[in-house]
């Protein structure tokens, strides 16, 4: 069970607990997954769930009581050698700061133990503090930085390159 307070207005609040589990992300789950990106984006994880298949990765996803997946997030196994590589994680925007991408990172930290693996790291971009602000929270130390760069589609269905710089994150399990 996850508490989660959200405030409407400075004088509205509505706490909501919400009872959640961790499976693995299954291709029917897509469509319940348009919040997380674009149907380009989808396409991509897709293709991530079939490598899911051939254990190269695990994907995830937090689950509300109807099964429907309210954090997503995969793990790469074949960048890194002794090493999970968490990427492409994603919260429902109205339940972040619920405790959800905690709870995600930490099943994925707990997917690369059972592996045997004894470090985890991630890419965050440099201007998402949000995110790299939790990482920190979970004992992530940074370590560098790289470029990064992926096709984005824009609402009206036309697809550009996205281009930035990400801040290389990590900590030993």
């Amino acid at each position: 069970m996850l508490p989660c307070v959200q405030t409407e207005d400075d004088s509205t609040e509505a706490a909501v607990t919400l009872p959640v589990s961790v499976r693995d992300l299954l291709p029917q789950d897509l469509p319940a997954c348009t919040w997380a990106g674009s149907d380009t984006h989808l396409r991509h994880v897709e293709r991530e769930l079939a490598r899911a298949a051939a254990g190269e990765v695990d994907y995830l996803a937090v689950c509300t009581p109807a099964d429907l997946p309210v954090a997503i997030g995969g793990i790469d196994y074949q960048v890194s050698e002794g090493a999970g590589i968490l990427w492409q994680l994603a919260v429902l925007p109205a339940l972040q700061s619920c405790g959800l991408g905690t709870l995600l990172v930490r099943a994925a930290e707990q997917r690369i133990r059972d592996r045997g693996l004894r470090r985890v790291a991630l890419a965050v971009e440099e201007d998402n503090r949000r995110a790299r602000a939790l990482y920190e929270r979970l004992g992530y130390v940074a370590y560098g930085r790289e470029p990064d760069v992926w096709d984005e589609e824009g609402p009206d269905g036309s697809i550009r390159r996205h281009e930035t710089m990400c801040v290389l994150m990590r900590r030993n399990l």
